[in-house]
């Protein structure tokens, strides 16, 4: 069946990154606000996460080549590219894998007013966006300067057309962020607020999980991605990998 789909797609958020390591820091210390100094594109990945980056390329590598990845998409922002490089540089990629494609509708949500801020934070400093999410509900509240979730999705939606239009039945592999690899699974699986709300409450993403879906012809009448396996954090047991699973964002405005 010729198909619009990739054959195989994996989603993967980032492995541990600074700026996840300091925002458990300020939760410790109950402070307002999240120190570190670079911008949230330049936040580097923790030793853990570099660890855990290999972890998922060895992964990748114990696979036949023909299975392996061979399109590998990130979001610019330090922490995904570098967990892309670090899969490709341990052999999970396929050999004729092309060149990392970084793609800015891929990035980490945008917060505003609320970018370094800790649920306290927010509370203590922004009340009246506390209260405001509380009304319109997380999926919808948009802080100022940033992003709602909504937005999140319309731009993931341009960015799969242009999977679909050049990836068909190729395997590809994208590493992003939190907020987008559950926004991905709202388009993939066709969710409504609800279940998606619900799934993002059963816990966080954890660093460099795997989410993965295969092609399914007989999935409606023009066949469709089917989900295999979601947050599948094995490859990082399997390779003695520590586990972390802090979100890049404050709580409160997640």
């Amino acid at each position: 069946m010729q198909t619009r789909w990739p054959d195989h797609l994996w989603i993967v958020r980032h492995g541990e990154s600074a700026g996840n390591v300091a925002r458990d820091l300020a939760h410790a210390r109950r402070a307002n606000r999240i120190d570190i100094g670079a911008r949230d594109v330049d936040v580097p990945l923790s030793p853990q996460g570099e660890a855990q980056a290999r972890a998922l390329g060895a992964w990748f590598a114990a696979m036949p080549e023909a299975a392996r990845p061979s399109i590998v998409l990130a979001s610019p922002y330090q922490r995904a590219v570098r967990t892309a490089d670090l899969v490709r540089a341990v052999g999970g990629l396929a050999a004729d894998a092309q060149p990392l494609l970084a793609d800015e509708r891929l990035r980490e949500r945008e917060f505003g007013i609320l970018d370094r801020l800790t649920s306290a934070g927010v509370r203590a400093l922004h009340p009246e966006q506390a209260e405001l999410r509380g009304a319109v509900g997380k999926f919808y509240h948009r802080p100022p300067g940033g992003e709602s979730w909504c937005d999140v999705i319309l731009r993931l939606r341009s960015a799969l057309d242009t999977i679909s239009l050049h990836y068909a039945q190729r395997r590809v592999l994208i590493v992003a962020h939190q907020v987008v690899v559950l926004c991905l699974r709202y388009l993939l699986e066709s969710l409504d607020e609800a279940r998606l709300m619900a799934i993002d409450a059963e816990g966080d993403v954890v660093n460099c999980g795997i989410t993965e879906y295969a092609f399914d012809p007989t999935a409606g009448p023009d066949g469709a991605l089917s989900l295999l396996r979601y947050n599948f954090a094995a490859p990082l047991v399997e390779g003695h990998a520590p586990l972390t699973s802090a979100p890049d964002a404050p709580v409160a405005a997640r």
